[in-house]
């Protein structure tokens, strides 16, 4: 069994766990997906299958045969390579908590 994503106008609206020959008897768009996938990068070494796994109101776009999620902020920016959303300025490495401030684009300590 695989995971598969329905995707209607390029959004995804559904996600299951099922067999290819029941995918196949379905109506509608539906997407091979794998939750081992994030980045780009399979996190078992194995080959990575659409960028990112799919998650209800992702994204699926054809032409990069990519899923990503909904853009957090207006000025972040999708990282082409990874098709993850990026910040225009890098999360603190100090250890501790923040959260995005999109009107000062910056990081607030919580």
């Amino acid at each position: 069994m695989s995971h598969f994503a329905k995707v209607v106008n390029g959004i995804v609206t559904t996600v299951i766990v099922a067999d290819q020959d029941f995918v196949d008897a379905q109506e509608g768009v539906w997407v091979q997906t794998s939750y081992n996938t994030h980045g780009g990068v399979h996190l078992n070494g194995d080959t990575p299958l659409r960028k990112n796994y799919a998650g209800i109101g992702y994204t699926y776009d054809s032409t990069r045969d990519a899923f990503y999620a909904p853009q957090p902020y207006a000025s972040w920016t999708l990282n082409e390579g990874t098709c993850l959303w990026e910040s225009p300025t890098a999360y603190p490495t100090d250890g501790k908590a923040y959260t995005w401030d999109e009107d000062t684009t910056s990081w607030v300590e919580v």
